[in-house]
C-alpha cells in the first residue's frame, strides 16, 4: 500500500507541466462559485459549516506518545525524494496537502490549504483559493506560487516512469488563487492526485534540490515537525503549538498525541518480539500463523494486548497473485492460463497454510459495489456488445467463480478439466512430459526475492507435475529482482494487487495497452486488449455513480475472466495488535484517521506495568 502512494505521488509529480502565465488571465476568478468541498459523484455529505467529520472525536484528550514501526530504512528528509526508501513514515503529518479525503465517503474532499474549490464551467479547471491565515512554519505566508512549485517536475522527471497525465498546466492566478488546467473535463482522477500531493514551500525549497538527500527538517506547514531523527533508526514527530490549521472542523478530533515516533525495524521477527515488549505500541500483523498462534502469555492474559480488525475500505485487492506474464508465448492462450488457474486448490491452501481465514478474491476489488456479480447488467452489457467476438462466449451467460476443490475427488476432476484445456491449447502428455507439437515442454519459472514464497509455490508446483509441467522458483537478490519487475523480464511472479477505490486512477497503469512492457510499469501481465482500454476509459471519465458502477464491473469482469493471475486471497480487514493504552473512534467505510484520530488515554496505560 505504502509503495502504491508513494508511486503515485512521483507520477503526478512527473506529469503535471507548468504553465504558460497568460492562461491566468483566462479565469475569472469573481465569476466563480467557490465551495468548501468536492463530491465527483453524487452531493457532499457535510455542509460547510459542518462542525467535525462524523468517525472523529472532537473531545478526544491531548497529549502523550505513540510508537510505531517503520519496515526499512530511510536517508533523506528531502520534499521529493527519488531513492528506493523514499521518505519515512509519518512524513505526511508535515505538509498539509490542498484537500482531504473524507473517510465516509467513496469520493468527496474538503479545503484544508484550499478555503474554497470552484470547477469553470466547461469542467476543464479547478480553481482553489488558499486561506488567508495559512502560513509555513517560519511565519511566511502559503500562496499559489508555492502550489505551482510544488507540482514542477523535478529536475531529473525524465527518469520517472509515468502513469497518467493529469494536468495540462498549474497556474497561479494571483497570490491566492490557483487553477489547474485539466487533460479532461474534471474527474475522480485529478482531485485525488491533487490530494495525494502535499504542498511545499517554494521560498525554502527554490535554491535547493527538492530530490536530493538531506537530513535537515524543513520548513513545513502541517501540524508535526520532525524533533529529532536518525537515518536507519527512528524518526519522531513533535505537535506543532503554532499549527495555523489548528481550528479547520476537518482537524477537530484529529493530531491528539504529543509526539509520534517511528522506530525502524527491518524484520518481521525483530518487531513482533520489541512489540511484545512494549517496544512498539501496535503492529499489523499480515502472517495468519502468528495472528493465530504466536500472540499469548502474561501481557494477553492481563488483557493489556488488544487483537482487533480494522477495515480500510479505501485500499482493495487481492493481497497475493500469481501473475503471468503474457509476452511469453505458451501463458499468450487464455485457455493455458485457465488450465493452470484450475490446478490452484484454494481450499487446501486456505486450510493448511491460513487457519481457514482468509477470503478468495473473484475481483481485482472485491466485496465493493464496484466488483463484479452475477450476470453482466444491461449497461455492462452495452459497454461489452462491440467487443463480444474478442470475448470468452460464457462471459455473456455465466457467473464469473472458481470450481471449488474441497476434497480429492473435486481436485481430480477440476485436474482433468486443465488436463483437456492444455490440450485444446496444443499441449499434450508424452511420458510424464507436457510437450507442444515441436516437443518443447512445458516450463514455468517464477521469479521472487522472498523465500517465504516457497511456502506457496512448492505446494502447486507438486500438482502441476500431475499435468506434466516443471515449474520452478527463482530466488534473487532484491536489486536483481527489481530490475527483472522493471523491464518485465519474467515469466511468472508473486505479486499483490491492490487498488485505491475507486480504481480508475490506477487502472491505466495496470490493465492499459499503453502500459504494456513500458518500463517501471504495474502492467506486469502485459495486458493489451481493445476491450480493456475501452473499459479503462470509460471508467476514468465516468461522471455519475451508474456509469462509474457499469464500467468498472464491466472491466473487472473482462479482467478476471481472461485468467491473467491467480488470486491467492483477497484482501480484508488489518489485523492489528496494540497495548491497550490508547482510544479510537468508529472506523468508517473507506478511509479510518489512523493514528491520526487515535488518542493517548491516561486511564488505560497506567494499569499497564511493565518491567
Amino acid at each position: 500500500m505504502q509503495i502504491i502512494v508513494k508511486g503515485l505521488l512521483l507520477c503526478v509529480t512527473a506529469c503535471s507541466l507548468l504553465l504558460a502565465n497568460s492562461y491566468s488571465h483566462a479565469v475569472d476568478v469573481d465569476s466563480l462559485e467557490f465551495n468548501h468541498g468536492i463530491a465527483i459523484f453524487g452531493t457532499l455529505k457535510y455542509p460547510a459549516d459542518f462542525a467535525h467529520f462524523d468517525y472523529l472525536n472532537p473531545d478526544a484528550p491531548r497529549g502523550g506518545e505513540i510508537i510505531l514501526s517503520h519496515p526499512f530504512s530511510f536517508d533523506s528528509l528531502a520534499a521529493r525524494p527519488l531513492g528506493e526508501s523514499g521518505a519515512p513514515n509519518g512524513y505526511h503529518l508535515q505538509n498539509d496537502p490542498l484537500v482531504v479525503r473524507s473517510g465516509d465517503e467513496l469520493a468527496a474532499y474538503y479545503g484544508r490549504l484550499a478555503e474554497g474549490i470552484a470547477v469553470t464551467e466547461d469542467r476543464m479547471t479547478l480553481v482553489f483559493r488558499i486561506h488567508a491565515h495559512a502560513t509555513w512554519d517560519d511565519g511566511k505566508p502559503i500562496t499559489a506560487h508555492d502550489v505551482v512549485f510544488t507540482f514542477k517536475p523535478p529536475g531529473n522527471a525524465d527518469s520517472v516512469q509515468s502513469f497518467f497525465d493529469v494536468f495540462e498546466t498549474v497556474t497561479a492566478i494571483d497570490e491566492r488563487h490557483v487553477a489547474f488546467r485539466l487533460n479532461a473535463p474534471l474527474n475522480y482522477n485529478h482531485i485525488t492526485s491533487i490530494q495525494y500531493r502535499p504542498i511545499i514551500p517554494e521560498h525554502y525549497w527554490r535554491d535547493k534540490d527538492p530530490t536530493a538527500a538531506t537530513m535537515v527538517p524543513p520548513v513545513t506547514s502541517g501540524p508535526y515537525k520532525v524533533a529529532e531523527v536518525k537515518a536507519g533508526r527512528h524518526i519522531v514527530y513533535k505537535r506543532r503549538d503554532d499549527y495555523w490549521g489548528e481550528e479547520l472542523p476537518l482537524n477537530q478530533g484529529r493530531y491528539n498525541f504529543n509526539t509520534v515516533r517511528y522506530e525502524v525495524y527491518r524484520e518481521a521477527a525483530v518487531l513482533r518480539e520489541a512489540f511484545m515488549k512494549g517496544m512498539v505500541d501496535m503492529i499489523d500483523e499480515d502472517d495468519i500463523r502468528f495472528w493465530s498462534t504466536a500472540y499469548e502469555g502474561d501481557v494477553m492474559d492481563k488483557g493489556w494486548i488488544r487483537k482487533i480488525r480494522r477495515n480500510y475500505g479505501i485500499w482493495v485487492g487481492i493481497g497475493r497473485a500469481l501473475v503471468f506474464n503474457t509476452k511469453i508465448p505458451r501463458l499468450a492462450d487464455r485457455r493455458v492460463r485457465k488450465a493452470l488457474t484450475l490446478s490452484f486448490a484454494f481450499e487446501w491452501y486456505n486450510q493448511k497454510l491460513y487457519h481457514g481465514e482468509r477470503i478468495r478474491a473473484t475481483s481485482y476489488w472485491p466485496n465493493t459495489i464496484l466488483s463484479q456479480n452475477g450476470l453482466p447488467s444491461e449497461r455492462e452489457l452495452t459497454l461489452l456488445e462491440p467487443y463480444r467476438d474478442d470475448l470468452p462466449p460464457e462471459l455473456f451467460d455465466q457467473p464469473f467463480g472458481f470450481p471449488p476443490a474441497s476434497n480429492d475427488s473435486e481436485h481430480r476432476e477440476i485436474l482433468l478439466q486443465a488436463r483437456d484445456l492444455l490440450a485444446e491449447a496444443g499441449w499434450h502428455i508424452e511420458a510424464g512430459v507436457l510437450r507442444n507439437s515441436e516437443g518443447e515442454p512445458f516450463t514455468l519459472e517464477f521469479v521472487t526475492q522472498d523465500p517465504g514464497n516457497q511456502r506457496i509455490l512448492l505446494p502447486w508446483f507438486w500438482t502441476l507435475e500431475r499435468l506434466g509441467i516443471q515449474a520452478t522458483m527463482r530466488l534473487m537478490d532484491i536489486s536483481l529482482f527489481v530490475n527483472r519487475i522493471r523491464y518485465h523480464e519474467y515469466e511468472a511472479l508473486i505479486q499483490t494487487h491492490d487498488f485505491l477505490m475507486p480504481p480508475t486512477l490506477e487502472v491505466r497503469a495496470n490493465f492499459h495497452s499503453t502500459a504494456a512492457g513500458a518500463i517501471d510499469s504495474r502492467n506486469y501481465m502485459h495486458v493489451n486488449m481493445p476491450v480493456i482500454d475501452h473499459l479503462i476509459e470509460k471508467s476514468e471519465r465516468a461522471e455519475t455513480m451508474e456509469e462509474l458502477i457499469a464500467a468498472c464491473r464491466a472491466l473487472d469482469r473482462v479482467v478476471m475472466w481472461q485468467h491473467y493471475m491467480i488470486p491467492v486471497y483477497a484482501y480484508d480487514a488489518r489485523r492489528t495488535l496494540h497495548w491497550d493504552r490508547f482510544g479510537r473512534p468508529p472506523h468508517p467505510k473507506y478511509r479510518p484517521a489512523y493514528p491520526d484520530g487515535w488518542w493517548f488515554d491516561a486511564e488505560k496505560a497506567e494499569r499497564i506495568r511493565l518491567n
